[in-house]
């Protein structure tokens, strides 16, 4: 009789388990399916067709590493790379330090804070096309910056340049871009414990001091994180070039994903983006998986 209790009990627990188990799968099987559809499939397929020569009439041919030695053997694969590791390291110089910098002078305001984030986030708000649009109209010869610099006596400048496009472009997208890193760094800079700040201002710290020996040092893990997501960001930037400059002048601002989204949809080689496409997925997935090792490091403390 005992025995058959005890039976009954783990087939019970079992049974509850299954069930729990069972709710689970059907609670993240929606998920499942949207990320084979839409993620999963389309990589293996982008895999498969980095191996053919894809004509969607005729059918597929498969031409082994061809496409990779056409891509590798071109002049404008390594300007593209040149092009994007060149843009990546001004994204780094021109527009890194900006959100953290705007965060903390933000943090230290003792009014209109809520103005001031508003402010800085109303830039990520504006639609991709009226913002291209905008900025063009400022970069223009006779546009309010260069008609800003000779009505104070200085000569125009020419932003479109070769020399000056790629820079140009990163100005406008740091401004575009800068204000949702202002939260992100703000939402850390709150969970600072305020007794630090209080401690050092009755010890007559000044702000710069604040700023060296208790922000900046909080801030580091994020600081590192927040780097690591903007250069796997950058790494895959192609529309503002494509709509400011189509990658010109002189391929000056042909990034990698633009030369990929060239072969897609203008040669409609098809075969060789995503061969582009494989390459640049390899390179992803080293980066995420230093980002989320980071990550998870930040979160254990």
């Amino acid at each position: 009789m005992a025995t058959q209790t005890i039976t009954s009990t783990i087939s019970t627990k079992k049974k509850r388990k299954w069930n729990l188990y069972m709710w689970g799968a059907l609670f993240v099987l929606p998920e499942i399916i949207v990320f084979l559809l839409f993620l999963w499939i389309p990589i293996i397929k982008g895999v498969l067709y980095s191996f053919q020569e894809v004509d969607f009439v005729k059918g597929n041919v498969f031409v082994g590493l061809q496409n990779y030695i056409d891509i590798t053997s071109s002049s404008d694969f390594y300007t593209a790379i040149k092009n994007t590791l060149y843009y990546m390291g001004l994204c780094v110089v021109i527009g890194f330090w900006v959100p953290a910098a705007v965060a903390i002078a933000v943090s230290e305001l003792r009014r209109f804070q809520g103005l001031a984030r508003v402010a800085g986030y109303l830039p990520s708000v504006i639609p991709a096309i009226v913002l291209y649009g905008m900025w063009v109209w400022f970069y223009d010869p006779i546009g309010p910056i260069n008609a800003f610099l000779m009505g104070i006596g200085l000569p125009a400048i020419d932003f479109f340049t070769k020399g000056m496009s790629m820079i140009s472009i990163v100005i406008m997208e740091t401004w575009q871009n800068f204000g949702g890193a202002v939260l992100i760094y703000l939402a850390s800079i709150v969970g600072i414990p305020r007794d630090l700040y209080e401690a050092a201002e009755i010890d007559g710290a000044s702000v710069w001091q604040r700023i060296k020996f208790i922000t900046l040092p909080n801030l580091r893990s994020l600081l590192f994180l927040m780097f690591l997501l903007q250069i796997i960001n950058t790494s895959q930037s192609f529309q503002a070039q494509l709509a400011m400059t189509a990658g010109g002048p002189d391929n000056a601002t042909l990034t990698y994903m633009l030369l990929m989204n060239r072969n897609a949809f203008t040669y409609l080689d098809f075969g060789k983006a995503t061969a582009m496409g494989t390459m640049m997925f390899a390179v992803m997935m080293v980066l995420s998986f230093f980002y989320l090792k980071v990550q998870n490091r930040s979160e254990k403390g």
